[in-house]
């Protein structure tokens, strides 16, 4: 008796990081749900809910109630809990930061911002956005687990460098990883180690946020497009896992060719997505210099939609449509995916006139022509800190525990 009792404890806590991970995506809403996600007898999946919510993570409803038409005893409802603990995440692009406090399930409990022109120095970038974020901390009372890092520049593997942060200043190959951490130890945030730190490539944790809490849950192949600030970056989730290639460099979709006349690129080419169709340039193609109040990407967004019945303004959207259009046809024919999400000013375009583009990479595409693949606009708000997140939240994913060896530290 007492050998079994310890394999069904043992095989228990075997789930807890699958359980939590289940519930923190959403794809486990309730106990009966989770069992038979887990494949677990309901009384293992009990005892593994009840010490994920021990742990202070979830929630169970001991007050469930049957939904309409639904046959059998109703199952007990699974949440995050929405008082537990939270993980800074912050990211930098060419406007300024912002810093948020992150809860299970993707839930943005607090966020700030700081904006202005960003130091060449990202010690000192990084050094002002760890301080917001522990002023949030404090502010809130929260309980901080971990801290995950968002930056416009492909983030080489494993050292975390940032091989090109163009719009940023900053020195190619600058060790943000270390910096990072090195600025969590400096703010001495109780929770936060300057052994905990992660970061990557924004658009890549825009992916990594969509697939597991937007509109890219639930695809097995996603691609990812999106134009922030400054620049267009890109990221694929193959067979539900983020593909960042053999050194986390995978898929610069920004030096994508769409106009091989165009305008000069920061990489040296001619006419890249990067520089036809970002903020910057549907300014100038509608004639509108950019001004000083506000990023480019919200005086962009603002144009779009105040001012598209004017005609230069729409002529601009059109070009921006076509060339995305190209780029995005020329990467359904290599990766066939069976979803693409857009971000930034580019979800602007596809809903300003989702006709048009999803007309573009259809009439330019293999498979666009032999069935069509969705193009949605992406569901979260400020994506890529969610994402920063999920690096963040990882290490509780894999072995929930770790909160409680956290707690006696």
């Amino acid at each position: 008796m007492t050998q079994t009792r310890t394999t069904r404890l043992e095989r228990g806590r075997a789930s807890l990081g699958p359980a939590l991970e289940l519930v923190h995506t959403g794809r486990a809403p309730t106990r009966a749900v989770l069992t038979s996600e887990l494949g677990v007898t309901r009384a293992t999946a009990g005892a593994v809910a009840a010490e994920l919510e021990a742990l202070g993570l979830i929630t169970v409803d001991s007050r469930p109630t049957a939904s309409a038409g639904s046959q059998g005893r109703p199952s007990h409802r699974l949440f995050v809990d929405e008082r537990g603990p939270v993980v800074l995440a912050a990211q930098i692009h060419a406007d300024g930061f912002r810093v948020a406090l992150v809860g299970l399930g993707g839930r943005i409990v607090a966020t700030t911002t700081g904006s202005g022109t960003i130091s060449a120095d990202p010690a000192h970038v990084l050094a002002e956005a760890v301080g917001a974020g522990a002023g949030l901390l404090r502010e809130t009372g929260r309980r901080c687990l971990g801290a995950g890092l968002a930056v416009p520049s492909a983030v080489a593997e494993p050292d975390g460098e940032a091989l090109n942060p163009l719009h940023l200043a900053w020195p190619a190959g600058a060790p943000v990883r270390d910096i990072f951490q090195r600025a969590l130890a400096d703010a001495a945030i109780p929770g936060v180690t300057e052994a905990i730190g992660f970061s990557g490539n924004d658009v890549n944790l825009m992916a990594l946020a969509e697939h597991r809490h937007g509109a890219g849950r639930g695809a097995r192949d996603l691609l990812c497009v999106a134009s922030g600030h400054r620049g267009v970056g890109g990221a694929l989730v193959l067979d539900g896992r983020l593909h960042s290639g053999s050194s986390g460099l995978a898929l610069e979709v920004g030096h994508l060719t769409v106009h091989p006349e165009g305008t000069p690129c920061h990489c040296g080419s001619r006419g890249c997505l990067d520089v036809e169709a970002d903020p910057l340039a549907f300014l100038n193609a509608a004639g509108r210099p950019p001004g000083p109040e506000g990023s480019l990407l919200h005086q962009a967004a603002d144009l779009l939609r105040t001012a598209y019945d004017d005609p230069a303004v729409r002529a601009a959207a059109d070009l921006l449509i076509d060339r995305l259009g190209l780029g995005l046809a020329g990467l359904v024919n290599i990766l066939n995916p069976d979803r693409i999400i857009l971000g930034g000013l580019h979800r602007t375009l596809l809903e300003t006139d989702p006709e048009r583009l999803r007309a573009v990479v259809a009439d330019r595409s293999l498979w666009g022509r032999s069935g069509g693949v969705p193009i949605l606009p992406c569901g979260l708000d400020h994506n890529s800190l969610v994402g920063a997140a999920e690096l963040a939240w990882q290490p509780v994913l894999d072995d929930p525990l770790v909160v409680q060896e956290d707690r006696r530290a």
